[in-house]
């Protein structure tokens, strides 16, 4: 059933929304992923893009593919970042897929 859940948001990173979607993958206990959320909160709330957060452990493709790496932000399933995020790189981002 996991895997299903794991299939399905793979898909709906890949596909096109209104407007682009951004995925934070974060682990319970993290403190970089308290930072992370922070900042995606912040430039969710000032772009009014949608946000959505990942378990990273919810799976073992997320975890071999984010595992050693999260907090990672995406863009319409494409990596942002990294361990750290800046409002600036995630706002850049945004822009970037908006023209696409």
């Amino acid at each position: 059933m996991a895997e299903d859940a794991v299939k399905r948001w793979f898909r709906r990173s890949l596909e096109r929304p209104a407007g682009p979607r951004i995925t934070l993958v974060d682990r319970l206990g993290c403190h970089l992923c308290l930072e992370a959320e922070r900042t995606v909160r912040k430039v969710s709330e000032s772009t009014g893009f949608d946000w959505e957060r990942v378990d990273v452990d919810s799976s073992p493709e997320l975890q071999e593919r984010f595992g050693d790496l999260v907090p990672v932000v995406l863009v319409d399933g494409r990596e942002v970042g990294h361990w750290t995020i800046s409002e600036v790189s995630l706002s850049r981002a945004l822009r970037r897929r908006q023209r696409d």
